[in-house]
């Protein structure tokens, strides 16, 4: 099949999903056609199955801000007819879907082209930026005129009906992860770089939005370091890293708090740590959380969007109220109550990472793609 694939080229969750879904479909022999305004973070090496095509976007004076969505809808039509593209899947709700439909429109009306349209939802494009009532109308629309919907958890898909006019069926189709890439690796070098072998670590990855309440992470580990000898990192970056920097200076956890900023090879990292902290207010699937997971790292989260869906309480981790930080210290000292406990919960959170592998999600869309090139009766 050919492939067109509509996504942001950024370390966000759907640009990351997106890219690597792509990746794999050309290593089962599809070609594949990515459409962005930059070339995606992921796409980091050659592929004859892999193209990328750039949307730019012209700017004038009159313009206060660039027309992005005509520019996509532009790059579509002619990639369609160019690289004569069997479907089309776009990812992320805003701008995406509205310019898939319309380019749809024109390829039909004026060509005489029919392409098949996939709107994958990925969270706050349905949950935050698509609930603002400017965007509502439009995203039902594009939703509704769609060939398939899907979202990547149960969560999210009723979060979706609750929010927006939709008339067709939203089948979930979970993310997925490499298990290859993803998995622990042994490195006490690496490890003794960061904590003593009479120590913890403790981590937490995100781009450091208040969403995320990464002050909860800092509040949790300040009780839990009270009883048990750990260290926290904290990857990524973001607007709330300053204020996360000034609290630990408060609470006088500068020493044992590290800050890695972005880093790419995750999994190494990962795989040094005992226990996961994610307790943020919403989350529609939880990829960082089944990233550690993967790596055979106890998850701690909270009870809110796709995350009950993905880690299950009291066997890959536990799970708590939103803001309830001392629940969640409680469970991570549990975790961490002995090597036999901390040794189970590690081979359960492999486990349950093992039914989000790729083998098992990507013939999901494959099979998605073929049913939407059937006839129709």
């Amino acid at each position: 099949m050919n492939i067109g694939i509509v996504c942001y080229p950024t370390f966000g969750g759907s640009g990351v999903v997106a890219t690597e879904l792509g990746k794999l479909l050309a290593i089962e022999g599809h070609s594949v056609h990515f459409i962005s305004y930059d070339q995606p973070a992921r796409l980091d090496y050659f592929s004859q199955n892999l193209f990328y095509h750039e949307v730019s976007v012209s700017t004038y004076p009159l313009f206060q801000y660039p027309p992005y969505e005509l520019a996509l809808t532009g790059k579509i039509v002619e990639v369609v007819q160019t690289a004569k593209l069997d479907v089309l899947h776009v990812h992320y709700a805003i701008p995406h879907a509205a310019a898939a439909i319309m380019a749809k429109k024109i390829l039909r009306d004026i060509n005489g082209i029919t392409i098949p349209v996939i709107t994958t939802l990925h969270g706050t494009d349905i949950t935050l930026v698509g609930n603002d009532p400017n965007y509502e109308g439009v995203v039902s629309y594009s939703l509704n005129q769609s060939d398939a919907v899907t979202a990547v958890s149960a969560s999210l898909r009723d979060d979706t009906y609750k929010y927006f006019k939709i008339n067709k069926t939203i089948e979930v189709i979970p993310n997925f992860i490499d298990l290859a890439k993803y998995s622990r690796q042994t490195n006490l070098t690496f490890r003794n770089a960061f904590a003593s072998d009479e120590e913890s670590i403790l981590m937490h990855t995100s781009n450091f939005r208040k969403v995320k309440r990464i002050e909860d992470v800092i509040h949790i580990f300040s009780a839990v370091i009270k009883t048990k000898a750990c260290k926290l990192i904290l990857v990524g970056d973001g607007p709330e890293r300053r204020n996360i920097e000034l609290l630990c200076a408060k609470l006088n956890l500068s020493n044992q708090v590290i800050f890695m900023g972005k880093q790419d090879a995750i999994e190494k990292l990962l795989s040094i740590a005992d226990v996961f902290i994610m307790p943020s207010e919403t989350e529609s699937f939880g990829l960082a959380a089944l990233e550690a997971m993967a790596c055979g790292v106890p998850v701690i989260c909270t009870n809110t969007g796709g995350l009950p869906e993905l880690n299950i309480h009291g066997y890959s981790g536990y799970i708590a109220n939103v803001g309830d930080t001392d629940a969640m210290t409680e469970y991570l000292l549990n975790i961490l109550e002995s090597e036999t406990s901390l040794a189970i919960f590690r081979s359960n959170a492999r486990q349950n990472a093992l039914k989000f592998g790729i083998e098992k999600i990507v013939p999901l869309y494959e099979s998605l793609y073929k049913t939407l090139l059937l006839p129709k009766p």
